[in-house]
């Protein structure tokens, strides 16, 4: 059966905060199957017979909205599709660890070509940008908090609709897909009484 993950916005960030077992419930009472969670930032692993992602997409969307009360950005992607994006090094020098980080940035759609002129020229000495499908690539040298490169810009060009990982979990995710879904924990068995 076809393997997914879903990529999810706003999830354990600015105050909404959804326990895993929730989110996995969620994703279960869709009819998908083995459903795990990846860390706690919005990140569901999921089998479906269904193909068609965006009617997949608008389906999650909905269902997490009446479930927490607010919308909740879904971007769903194949394992083929993920392992392609982990695999992409658009920059001719990534960040060595603890020197900075390349941020992946997924969209619904791929950008129009005047919106990746716009985010490109966003770029400065340590704020670098690649387009790919439909996801941005960000190169950021030196801490995070010290960009000048602020969300209102990059809101402005890619839109809300956007969700945001580290290469490093990206990579996680793949090695996660590759794997066989983890199974539920057994039930222990109550003793009879004899």
């Amino acid at each position: 059966m076809p393997r997914y993950v879903a990529l999810l916005r706003a999830i354990n960030v600015g105050g909404h905060v959804v326990r895993m077992d929730q989110l996995r419930a969620v994703f279960a009472g869709l009819g998908f199957s083995d459903v795990e969670t990846f860390i706690a930032s919005g990140n569901v692993l999921f089998s479906s017979e269904e193909t068609d992602v965006d009617a997949m997409e608008r389906r999650a969307e909905a269902a997490l909205a009446r479930a927490f009360g607010y919308d909740v950005a879904t971007f769903i992607r194949t394992p083929e599709q993920l392992q392609a994006i982990a695999a992409h090094r658009p920059f001719a020098k990534e960040p060595a660890k603890g020197e900075g980080t390349v941020y992946i940035i997924s969209l619904k759609q791929p950008l129009p070509a005047g919106a990746r002129r716009q985010m490109l020229a966003l770029a400065t000495p340590d704020d670098e940008f690649a387009c790919k499908a439909a996801e941005v690539y960000w190169c950021r040298r030196g801490n995070l908090l010290d960009s000048t490169v602020s969300g209102p810009q990059m809101g402005k060009v890619l839109g809300p609709l956007t969700t945001t990982r580290n290469r490093n979990t990206i990579v996680r995710l793949v090695d996660r897909l590759a794997k066989a879904p983890a199974s539920p924990p057994a039930r222990k068995r109550k003793k009879e009484k004899s």
